[in-house]
């Protein structure tokens, strides 16, 4: 009977537990509470959801800067354009050129895009976007805060703000330490083929002229990497038309034709597009002699038609 007025209070106790009761130990007064927390993620800050590739390369920094050589201006690619309600006027030869201002990144979102001078974006080699320097081009930019100086080749067009003055691939922004920060005030230079700045009086004063977006010409329109819309200002001259199409795939395969066959070596040629038709056509000639001797060249040697058109 002793034995079980002992036991009933432990069982009690028991009982009490089973039923939902707990303890609460409080911490020693020296030791703070230990408690587990599921880190949080640190959501990105890219602007549209740019930002760096999934696999990049091992070492950015690593990645040799652009090699300045001697390179002709594209003529499309230098022609006058506006974009966003503003005319730019590129420099079609290499001059002098030095400027502070803002630099901004491209990334993973654009990569892989055609840029404005025809060549496809890679965000690992060290590039630059400008809206007037010619293209191609190369460049200098230093970062001031760091002194970190890269040499990028210049071959698409923007950035289209006015409180931006260049764009740079995501590689070149990364080994002057601009991808955290998104932006950043960089000097840019011009350079000769020998990567030396250019000789001569730098123009500080190269300004772009606003315009209202309906005086925007929409012939020969060219984008850039962002997709944005660079529309070619019409210059007047003879041009030799040599085909029209509805699709533009047969037009890129004429300009390719005319390419590879040396029949547009000294004149621009473009797929341009027009009231629902895209028009294969090279020029301005400086003279209707001039084009007359290239449409007869071109229809004896792709065995097409060519005729002489003035705009």
């Amino acid at each position: 009977m002793k034995l079980i007025r002992n036991l009933i209070p432990g069982m009690i106790a028991l009982t009490l537990v089973a039923c939902g009761g707990g303890t609460s130990v409080k911490p020693d007064a020296g030791k703070p509470a230990t408690t587990t927390q599921k880190p949080t993620q640190k959501k990105g800050g890219y602007y549209l959801d740019d930002g760096p590739g999934d696999n990049p390369p091992a070492n950015i920094d690593s990645i040799p800067d652009a090699v300045p050589r001697a390179e002709t201006p594209l003529p499309r690619a230098n022609r006058p354009y506006s974009a966003l309600g503003r005319r730019y006027t590129p420099l079609t030869d290499h001059t002098p050129y030095k400027q502070r201002g803002v630099a901004s990144w491209y990334g993973k979102r654009y990569h892989g895009q055609k840029t404005s001078s025809g060549e496809v974006y890679d965000m690992y080699a060290m590039t630059g976007a400008h809206t007037i320097l010619p293209l191609p081009s190369y460049v200098r930019v230093t970062n001031p805060e760091n002194g970190r100086s890269v040499i990028v080749r210049i071959n698409d067009r923007g950035p289209f703000h006015d409180d931006r003055l260049i764009d740079l691939s995501y590689a070149a922004a990364y080994k002057l330490r601009l991808i955290e920060k998104g932006s950043g005030i960089v000097d840019v230079e011009a350079l000769d083929e020998r990567g030396r700045p250019i000789a001569g009086v730098v123009n500080s004063n190269i300004a772009q002229q606003p315009i209202a977006p309906a005086e925007a010409n929409s012939n020969g329109n060219l984008t850039n990497a962002m997709n944005e819309t660079v529309t070619n200002q019409a210059i007047t001259g003879a041009y030799v038309q040599v085909g029209a199409f509805s699709v533009k795939a047969n037009g890129d395969r004429l300009v390719e034709s005319l390419q590879q066959n040396k029949l547009a070596e000294n004149v621009q040629v473009e797929n341009w597009y027009n009231a629902g038709t895209y028009r294969v056509r090279l020029g301005p000639y400086s003279s209707r002699q001039q084009a007359e001797a290239a449409a007869a060249k071109i229809k004896q040697t792709l065995n097409t038609n060519a005729i002489v058109v003035y705009q």
